[in-house]
């Protein structure tokens, strides 16, 4: 997967906002194994994408991730992060931290942001879990003190902008 860098060099953005980029192109290149990376809010809008094609004007492949796309990625990470919530819920479970799903060819984490957010990671079959688990963590480390409601509408209107 190409990593995304457009963004870094987008003086238009907040530095909050490039240095969110930054730490999902750490993500992606130090990270083998990944397809896609979408960070989705807790309303289900794609606010993150590691999808190169988000911020740039060319046309890029999109033969990698699943139907080659983060937008893609981001309603399955929204859709089973809301399922995976209300399980919990009616389970009293508590809030859920992450999610994986193995499938033959490949496989979905989805792990919670402090501020409702999720992290979506597509990943191939043969990935290590748990370094993948791990850069996760990481990233919703460094992640969820800084997406403040006001970045969290910067990055919609960025991915917006960029259809």
């Amino acid at each position: 997967m190409t990593a995304p860098t457009p963004a870094l060099n987008n003086p238009a953005l907040s530095s909050e906002a490039r240095n969110l980029h930054w730490l999902l192109t750490n993500l992606v290149e130090e990270v083998p194994g990944l397809l896609s990376v979408a960070v989705v809010s807790s309303d289900g809008l794609l606010l993150l994408s590691s999808d190169p094609g988000r911020n740039t004007e060319t046309p890029v492949d999109r033969s990698g991730g699943p139907k080659g796309s983060s937008a893609d990625l981001a309603t399955i990470v929204s859709g089973v992060g809301s399922l995976t919530i209300g399980a919990a819920k009616l389970m009293d479970g508590g809030g859920v931290k992450q999610t994986m799903v193995a499938m033959e060819e490949g496989s979905v984490f989805i792990m919670s942001i402090s501020d409702g957010s999720l992290l979506g990671v597509h990943a191939t079959p043969d990935c290590d879990m748990s370094v993948v688990a791990y850069h996760m963590a990481l990233f919703v480390g460094r992640a969820g003190h800084v997406l403040t409601p006001e970045l969290r509408s910067e990055l919609r209107q960025s991915m917006e902008s960029a259809r």
